[in-house]
């Protein structure tokens, strides 16, 4: 057994070693190739500098903000009446100009780069000074975000088929029966990604519900009800800065470092604010119910918990994990949680089935859970294993069917994720139940069919103000990663510089260099912990 145990533990002592030399790997390149290495930290001084990495995201969302604002740009949708500006030109006869679309994709990136490393820089900051005045962290939050609500839809067209799928529930044609192509000819139906015009929508209840109020409100009016859908994902977000701050104060933990990971996470503008993906309202009403459970209102919390699954499916998990916390001793007889678990169970049943009645059309979307497993992207294991296997069978001349590799690749990552949380909620009394939910729920997105980066946010919003040890390593890795995955541009980048003048082609390149490597001033010196000398005893003869 000793044997045994210690080959099982191999993976996890590989694994330790690793990250350890990979970290210190990137402390070593920040050190000799950026300019943190011109500074010796000294004495942390208070937090008077906060204006300037306030200023700086500013700049940063602004930059953002003018890249996307371009007709031609291609981190939005270039469709008549989809916003309010940066609408394609009218005449005919006008080309698209190689040297704005290029000007258009570096201006974005540039904005990108530098709003990630003000944020990492931010984040290690308040890591190792506690105190960050939350007042003023709230005011950054919405300096940066500003520029982001003004923006069209970013970097996906989501927020459009969300409209269409409210439009429909409006006029009682089931989204979980049709696709929007059913409605035929529509101003909603025009902006709708194909890849999901005829699929049904896999989005709880109460989302449709919330849907089909604003295309009423509204009067069916296309614009405005995006225009809803982005003000209600921004409501959302001022729900995850509360939550994640008021799990923090439950369990002693600076608040002010919370908000810095969780609702200034550069993960949360681009993507919840920007992007206007429906993850925020649900992450928002999970990490509420979170924060009533730390303060034992678990009634309320299994209902905060089930809203949100009526969102979307992965917060049920949040009702699992509420349950099993209501008993604290780690020696219970394991009937005890039981009770809690029936309890939790009823009521997220009752929600879902009052929220059901309120969208009026039943459970229909349970059976649509999978329905973005269409989406074959080489960013989820589970997925780029099994394409990378029928490649290679390929080439020893077996022919294997991509569809049943698939099957079974993406049905073992689905058998390893819920086996790991069942692992997780089991040890989640000596562990921590808030970072075993956390760690659960970010598994279930890495070993899912698709890994898209707004799902990040279900799991690292909770480690934000719960994590512990390598757990911060990983939050800052994936929320600067995350954006980075699928995003546009870069092709219509590489094109631009093929076809590009050498000057154009230096001065892009100079502008991006510029934004990564630039000194961003004095404040990022208490990134690092502070210098101290080692005094040197002499030795007594």
């Amino acid at each position: 057994m000793q044997r045994m145990s210690h080959w099982l533990r191999a993976p996890y002592r590989a694994y330790v070693y690793g990250i350890n030399h990979l970290e210190a790997l990137i402390q070593m390149g920040e050190r000799r190739y950026t300019p943190l290495g011109r500074f010796t930290p000294g004495p942390f001084q208070g937090w008077h500098f906060l204006w300037a990495p306030g200023l700086l995201g500013f700049i940063a969302s602004v930059m953002i903000l003018a890249g996307c604002s371009f007709t031609n740009s291609p981190f939005k949708l270039n469709m008549d009446t989809t916003w309010f500006f940066g609408e394609p030109v009218q005449t005919p006869s006008a080309t698209p100009s190689e040297t704005k679309l290029l000007f258009a994709i570096v201006l974005t990136y540039a904005g990108i780069i530098l709003l990630m490393r003000v944020w990492l820089r931010l984040a290690e900051i308040v890591k190792l000074h506690r105190g960050a005045s939350v007042k003023q962290l709230w005011l950054m939050l919405a300096v940066w975000a500003t520029p982001m609500i003004i923006a069209p839809p970013l970097f996906s067209r989501d927020i459009f088929s969300y409209a269409a799928q409210g439009e429909m529930t409006s006029h009682h044609i089931s989204p979980y029966l049709y696709g929007p192509f059913t409605m035929g000819s529509s101003p909603y139906v025009s902006p709708v990604d194909p890849l999901w015009g005829n699929a049904p929508t896999p989005y709880g209840p109460f989302f449709l519900f919330l849907d089909g109020s604003f295309a009423r409100l509204t009067h069916h009016n296309q614009l405005a009800t995006v225009v809803c859908l982005r003000l209600l994902e921004v409501l959302a977000v001022g729900l995850i800065g509360w939550a994640v701050t008021a799990i923090a104060r439950a369990l002693n933990r600076d608040p002010g470092e919370a908000l810095v990971l969780g609702a200034l996470n550069p993960l949360v503008i681009l993507t919840l604010i920007a992007g206007g993906h429906n993850d925020a309202i649900m992450t928002g009403l999970l990490l509420i119910g979170v924060a009533l459970a730390l303060r034992k209102h678990f009634y309320w919390a299994f209902f905060f918990c089930a809203l949100a699954t009526a969102i979307k499916a992965p917060a049920a998990l949040g009702i699992a994990f509420v349950a099993w916390s209501w008993v604290r001793d780690e020696h219970a007889p394991k009937r005890e949680r039981l009770r809690p678990l029936i309890i939790g169970s009823l009521i997220g049943f009752i929600t879902l089935s009052v929220t059901s009645w309120m969208a009026g059309f039943g459970f229909g979307w349970v059976r649509n859970l999978l329905s973005n497993g269409t989406v074959r992207s080489w960013a989820a294991p589970a997925t780029g294993i099994g394409l990378s296997i029928t490649k290679l069978a390929s080439l020893f001349g077996l022919h294997w069917s991509e569809d049943v590799v698939l099957t079974v690749t993406r049905s073992v990552g689905l058998a390893v994720a819920v086996s790991s949380s069942l692992w997780l909620l089991w040890h989640s009394t000596k562990r921590g139940w808030l970072r075993s939910l956390g760690v659960a729920l970010v598994l279930f997105v890495i070993l899912g069919p698709v890994v898209q980066p707004w799902y990040l946010v279900w799991g690292l919003l909770l480690l934000a103000a719960c994590y512990k040890g390598r757990e911060h390593f990983w939050l800052l890795a994936l929320s600067i990663a995350g954006p980075f995955m699928g995003l546009p541009g870069a092709g219509e980048l590489v094109n631009g510089f093929k076809h590009a003048s050498i000057g154009l082609v230096i001065t892009a390149v100079g502008i991006l260099l510029t934004f990564l490597a630039a000194p961003m001033g004095s404040w990022t010196q208490w990134s690092w912990p502070e210098h101290r000398p080692i005094k040197q005893v002499k030795r007594s003869r």
